[in-house]
């Protein structure tokens, strides 16, 4: 007897769904955000110059020379690095080898970043808490302040939050499903974060290991197992490069500047790793932490570390807007969740935009060491998903009473922020306060009630706009200001902070009533308190002669000329103390200019021994005098290598004075 098989036919899989109109609705105005970032953060891109010139003088350096490029050298004869790692140089170096060296083409990839950070938190967020929440958190990213700024700009910070957004969307990944390559992708990215700017990316580390293990879908055991991975693709996505560098003969590389031993290192758990937390960085032109006044009163340099540090002027107004908003929306939507299960993935993302905004947060606010205004746009993303989250999931739920209180609080601690950071410079958009002080009372009573739908949707709409309107108004003056230094900063003067009038009021930089010509362009100091103020020259006039170790230098075109003559039969056609002295000069002749003592001229790089010997063999041409910093070898009582060289050209050398610069001519020795 034969068995009669009966065949099913096979069920082809269901057609993939048409795009609703909501869908289509959602990309449109996701085209219209990451568009219109691209157009804001590129627009009149070349009005900055070359931003932190200590920076463009490396990405000129990598542009002809690839040891440059792998090693993050200040000048292409490698005489020493910039103090980070050299990821975030890549970018641009590559763009200027394709685009030749101006300022669009060096600062273009810092823009594209931008618009990649605005594209990866809306993907993150809207994962789990929809399209509004994502359009929403992509939004207030743009228009951070300090976030538009640095996007434009060319220090690492462009790429750590890029990098660090990365890891956030992996980790997010990873909690859907549990698979191990999103963990590795997210410790890979955290490991490329470390070669952008190295420590400070691991603040992000606390919130992403804390997510995944809380609500990560394997059993515990594994949890800890895939953690464990992450962190070996962290060390891997790093450590390549440090094994490279610290391998590579010390002979044939650069010296790694920043360091007082020539390590990489010393430089990552130092200068810049412990050191900006306890406020003890050798080398450095110190903390001025909270217990060093500055000459001109009030807190220290960097701020007076404590809870209230965001919120002092001069961090306040780059991103402390909508922080309060931010707080109070995570604790409402941390008690809607309830009890919900362990893996929750709405709950994750609370855990990992809520421990990165926090952690980074008090570590920002209680860190002794060097503080600048900018370090705050690595808390950007995480107070713009909060803010996302919050505002959607408070419409959501704004039946519920306690709801429409917490939504009230957070719009009303937005506009009682926004109303003291405008007060604090009267003079920008004088009626902008009153009309969000107006706007906010007004918007905060009416969330205070339950609405119809449609006049639920009015009050809304005012509520963002009063949230948004001081941050997108000191973005604007941000995009429409030129930012040249090492600091810069988004909106006006304001009083006792960094902006174009700089700490101590509202007057131009190193002008008449201005705290020890601290600076003539949007905040960037000029000298240091307690040191030389250097070329102050006037507004626009940024860094003048010879600059000093926080200014660029200015060379005239006559100087320009005389380096550049006969320039290519010398490894290094002159030498200067400090990079940013340095700078000016080899972005003017595109030739190498040794900086002497690296950043803060206190570097032992390179020795006076060194230094004799280069010019003995006729290895440089000159030497160029300037407000010499770094007089002492790791703040000790050691007359530093760039004080010896100094002193030692002066009594050896004839010298020239061109355009108020003077040259040493280090071919011409004196005559006994």
């Amino acid at each position: 007897m034969t068995a009669t098989i009966t065949e099913r036919p096979i069920t082809p899989p269901p057609a993939e769904p048409p795009a609703t109109r909501g869908d289509r609705r959602e990309y449109l105005a996701l085209a219209a955000l990451l568009i219109g970032t691209g157009i804001a953060y590129l627009w009149n891109l070349s009005a900055n110059g070359w931003a932190n010139s200590f920076y463009a003088a490396a990405v000129q350096a990598g542009s002809v020379s690839w040891k440059a490029f792998f090693f993050g050298s200040s000048d292409a004869a490698n005489s020493i690095t910039v103090d980070k790692t050299p990821l975030s140089l890549w970018p641009m170096e590559i763009s200027v080898r394709i685009f030749g060296l101006h300022s669009w083409s060096m600062l273009l990839p810092q823009a594209l970043l931008g618009v990649a950070s605005v594209a990866l938190l809306w993907a993150t967020v809207r994962r789990t808490f929809g399209a509004s929440a994502g359009l929403l958190a992509g939004l207030v990213l743009a228009v951070t302040p300090i976030a538009a700024v640095m996007f434009r700009f060319n220090n690492p910070d462009a790429m750590l939050v890029f990098l660090m957004l990365a890891a956030a969307w992996a980790m997010n990944r990873a909690v859907a499903d549990g698979r191990w390559r999103w963990l590795l992708l997210s410790g890979g990215f955290v490991g490329l974060g470390f070669l952008a700017k190295q420590l400070q990316v691991l603040l992000v580390v606390p919130a992403l290991a804390l997510t995944y293990l809380i609500a990560g879908p394997p059993a515990l055991g594994k949890r800890i197992a895939q953690l464990f991975g992450a962190g070996a693709a962290l060390v891997a996505g790093a450590g390549w490069w440090v094994l490279v560098a610290e391998l590579w003969p010390a002979s044939d590389r650069p010296y790694f500047g920043g360091s007082q031993h020539n390590s990489i290192i010393e430089l990552t758990l130092g200068y810049n790793g412990l050191g900006r937390l306890n406020g003890d960085e050798t080398g450095s032109v110190g903390g001025f932490g909270g217990g060093e006044q500055l000459p001109t009163g009030g807190g220290g340099m960097w701020g007076t570390p404590g809870i209230g540090r965001l919120f002092e002027p001069q961090q306040a107004g780059q991103i402390a807007w909508l922080i309060p908003a931010a707080l109070i929306l995570l604790i409402m939507v941390i008690v809607l969740r309830g009890k919900v299960t362990r893996t929750d993935p709405q709950r994750a993302t609370l855990i990992l935009f809520g421990g990165w905004l926090v952690g980074t947060g008090l570590v920002f606010s209680f860190m002794k060491g060097i503080f600048h205004p900018y370090y705050t746009v690595a808390l950007a993303p995480a107070v713009a998903a909060s803010i996302g989250i919050g505002a959607v999931l408070a419409w959501r739920h704004r039946d519920l009473p306690w709801v429409r209180l917490a939504a009230a609080l957070a719009l009303g601690a937005t506009t009682a922020t926004a109303w003291i950071i405008l007060s604090r410079s009267t003079s920008f958009v004088p009626w902008l306060r009153w009309v969000i002080l107006v706007g906010g009372i007004v918007a905060t009573l009416l969330l205070l009630i339950r609405l119809p739908r449609k006049a639920g949707l009015v009050a809304a709409a005012v509520a963002v706009l009063v949230g948004l309107a001081g941050p997108i108004a000191y973005t604007i003056s941000g995009l429409t200001t030129a930012h040249q230094g090492p600091m810069p900063s988004a909106g006006p003067m304001v009083r006792g902070g960094w902006g174009p009038g700089g700490r101590g009021g509202d007057r131009p930089m190193g002008g008449p009533g201005g705290p020890h010509g601290m600076g003539v362009n949007h905040g960037e100091p000029a000298g240091m308190p307690g040191g030389p103020a250097g070329n102050t020259g006037g507004p626009g006039d940024f860094g003048g002669g010879a600059g000093n170790m926080m200014m660029a230098s200015k060379p005239s075109d006559q100087v320009t000329a005389l380096l550049k003559a006969d320039g290519s039969d010398y490894t290094w056609v002159a030498a200067t103390v400090s990079s940013n002295s340095a700078a000016g000069f080899q972005l003017a002749t595109q030739l190498p200019v040794m900086p002497v003592g690296g950043f803060n001229g206190s570097d032992p790089s390179p020795t006076l021994a060194q230094f004799q010997e280069y010019v003995q063999v006729g290895r440089i041409h000159y030497f160029i005098a300037g407000s010499q910093m770094g007089g002492e070898r790791g703040n000790g009582n050691t007359k530093s290598e760039s004080a010896q060289i100094t002193a030692w050209v002066k009594e050896h050398f004839n010298s020239q004075e061109v355009d108020g610069i003077t040259l040493y001519d280090l071919t011409s020795p004196k005559t006994e």
